[in-house]
This record gives C-alpha cells, structure tokens and sequence, in this order.
C-alpha cells in the first residue's frame, strides 16, 4: 500500500491577504485608530518640520540670491580708548578705487531726533536715528522706494527726509500726503517717500534718510560717514574684502569693521536648520513611539486571538501564514498611520513655501469671489423677472468696472 500524499500547504495570494489583515483591523477599530494615529502624529511632525525648514531656508537663500552675495559694508570701530572711531571723509572715494568695486554709497549718523510733532515727549524717540545719506543708497543696498519719492539732487539740499520701512512704521505713516511732514532736530521736514524693507542693511529701516546738503546745512552735520555699503564683481569680493580696512582708514586700519551681511544671513539660515533638528528628533521620538504602540498592540491581539489561531491551525494553516497575517496587519496599520501623517503635515510645509502673505490674499480673492457671486444673485432676484442674459450683462459691466452699471436696467432690458 502507497502512503497516502501529504497536501501541500496553500499560500495566501497578496489579495487575500491583505483582505484578511484588514477584517482584523475592522473588528477593532478603536485600537487600530489609536495605534495608526501614534504613527500618523510622528510622520505628520517630521513631514512639517521638514517642509518648514526647507521652505523658509530656501526662501531666505533665494532672497539673498536676488539681492546678491557681493554686498560689502564699511563702518567705524572703536578707537584705544574704547570710544567710536571715526571715518575719513574721503573714505567713500577711496574704497571706490580698489580694483573690482562698481558702487559705493554712503550714509552718515547724523546727533539729532525725530518725532511725528514737537508735541512728542523728547525721550520718546521710539529708537529712530537720522542718517545722512547719499543719493544712490536704494540701489546699493538692495531696497526701493514703496511710497512717494526717493531724493533726488534739488530735495537733497532741502529739508527733506525718506524714512525706512520700520521708522515710517514707529511714526504712524504709512502713506505720503501732500505738505505731510515730520519733526527732526527741532525743525520741519517734508517726507519725500517711504523704503520698503532694506533685509541686507537693517540698520537703514529705522532710520531718517536726508541728503547730505540739507543735514550739513539744518543739522550741523560734520560730514563724516558712518557706514560704507559698496558692491564688487563677485569674482573680486574676497579681494575686496581684505583691501578694505587698509582703504577706508590707512592711518588706523584696525579702528574699521568690514563685514558681509550676505553672510550673516546665510549663517543664519544654517542655525535655523539646525535648530530645527531638534523637533526633527522630536517627530522622530513619536514615530518610535507609534512604532512601539503598534508592536504592543500585536502582542496584545496574538494573545486574545489565540482561539482564532487555533482554529486556522487546524484547518491547515502553517506558522508562516499566521506571521505573515500579524504582519500584514502591523505593516497595513504603519501605512495608514504614515498616509495620514503626510497629509496632516504637507499643508503646513506648502503654506510655508507661498511668499509672505500670499495665504492671505488667496483667501482675500476666494472672498471677493464669493461676494461677487452672491450680489449678483442678489441683482438677479430683484431684477422683475428679467432674463439671464440680461443677468450675464449686468455681472460683466459689474466685474469690468463699467461706469455704465447697473446700465440703467431697471427701465430697458
């Protein structure tokens, strides 16, 4: 007699397998919601925390591309004594002679306040100072005029002023009126305009810009500058950068401070990197955590569904097909839980990649969308019964601007 064949043991094709892994997940829905969500919290913090980083590090670098990375600054340093140095007034024309450079442009400090009327208490000078400046600083330092005028050669010998972008802030002005005027070393000034924000030269944002004339003329400006910003063909900028100090003040080289913003602010893009890794290691403390909770939540279902199998042991299951189930359920769990943390977590990086604002006035546009959408049915329902042609009219001149609306369409169709 021939021994009866042994069958050989079924394998679980993908499908059923991944059937059978979530009808036990369903059967318990609230452990695996709570395991999935473990996951979900550590993926959903790692996925923003690098969508962040990475968007406000590459929108900072972009905005130093643009500006660009051959911005050199002079200013005055300290003398033996411990008090301000100062520069040479022929500093300026000096460093413009080195070899590479092909903008200089000067500011000066100049003893004075500013206050948006002689009313204002003398100690309120909201941390504002007054610069003498030359005429062509915007373009030096990587700024522009945002309201009004910028000075030109007749304003620069008048009392006339430019604020930076936070001084106009501090005083309350955020548009130019015509005569609109300030307080400045116990006298009027006229505003001319206002700078947008200067990010390679913060200094100029909260101060008081005047030309050079007017501030040697109504201030008593000895004329010695105070900050050089100079630019440098990019090949030249190291070359630049040591000749500087010897240029600016040859009797005392070491009484001048040379200093790259562009490079500052790339360190400081690196430190916020990097200080961003430690939330980094945080999401990746939940994560480990989740992973934990989801290996402790298998355990646990083992145990409990001991008779379950049993029951598929005896009807012929191998303990590989018991481990591949637990598994596939512990790698369904991971999956669900790692799909809900990047969609949890990738609208706060996109939000960070828009520019400034731009959140904002997406939503402004989606409103003013849907105000228009609701007065034209308002129109429409008061309209007598007239046609939607006459409705697509009316909307049209509406939404163009035509200084026909409303067309006189309460007496013609």
């Amino acid at each position: 007699m021939t021994a009866p064949a042994v069958p050989m043991p079924a394998r679980l094709r993908p499908a059923d397998l991944a059937r059978l892994a979530g009808t036990g997940l369903r059967t318990r829905k609230l452990r695996a919601a709570l395991s999935a969500l473990g996951i979900a919290i550590g993926v959903a913090a790692i996925v923003a925390v690098l969508g962040l980083s990475a968007s406000s590090q590459a929108g900072l670098l972009a905005e130093i591309s643009k500006l660009g990375t051959n911005l050199l600054t002079v200013t005055n340093g300290q003398d033996f004594t411990g008090g301000s140095a100062e520069l040479p007034k022929a500093a300026p024309a000096m460093t413009g002679r080195l070899p590479g450079v092909t903008a200089v442009q000067d500011t000066g400090t100049v003893t004075a306040s500013a206050y948006r009327s002689p009313l204002i208490p003398s100690v309120d000078t909201n941390a504002l100072t007054v610069d003498a400046v030359s005429l062509g600083l915007p373009g030096a330092v990587g700024t522009s005029v945002t309201r009004g005028a910028w000075l030109n050669a007749a304003t620069a010998k008048e009392p006339v002023a430019v604020l930076g972008a936070a001084a106009a802030q501090r005083l309350g002005i955020d548009r130019i009126w015509p005569g609109e005027r300030i307080w400045v070393g116990g006298q009027w000034f006229y505003l001319a305009g206002i700078l947008r924000p200067a990010v390679l030269a913060p200094q100029i944002d909260s101060s008081v810009l005047i030309g050079y004339p007017a501030a040697e003329k109504y201030l008593h400006f000895d004329g010695h500058p105070s900050a050089i910003y100079l630019r440098a063909q990019t090949s030249q900028v190291k070359t630049v950068d040591s000749l500087l100090a010897a240029q600016a003040n040859p009797e005392n080289p070491e009484q001048v401070n040379v200093s790259q913003p562009s490079a500052a602010l790339t360190a400081q893009a690196d430190a916020k990197g990097a200080f961003n890794g430690l939330f980094l290691g945080l999401g990746a403390v939940a994560l480990l955590v989740g992973a934990v909770g989801v290996a402790n939540i298998m355990v646990i279902s083992v145990l409990e569904r001991r008779s379950e199998i049993g029951l598929r042991r005896a009807l012929g299951a191998t303990k590989a097909n018991i481990r591949t189930q637990f598994l596939s359920e512990a790698i369904l769990l991971g999956v669900a839980g790692g799909t809900a943390g990047v969609a949890g977590g990738h609208p706060e990086s996109a939000g960070a990649g828009c520019a400034p604002g731009e959140p904002r006035r997406r939503l402004g546009r989606v409103r003013r969308l849907a105000r228009a959408v609701a007065e034209s049915r308002a129109r429409m329902s008061t309209c007598c019964g007239r046609g939607s042609s006459w409705v697509a009219r009316q909307f049209r001149c509406w939404v163009t601007g035509s200084p026909s609306w409303p067309c006189h369409c309460w007496y013609s169709s």
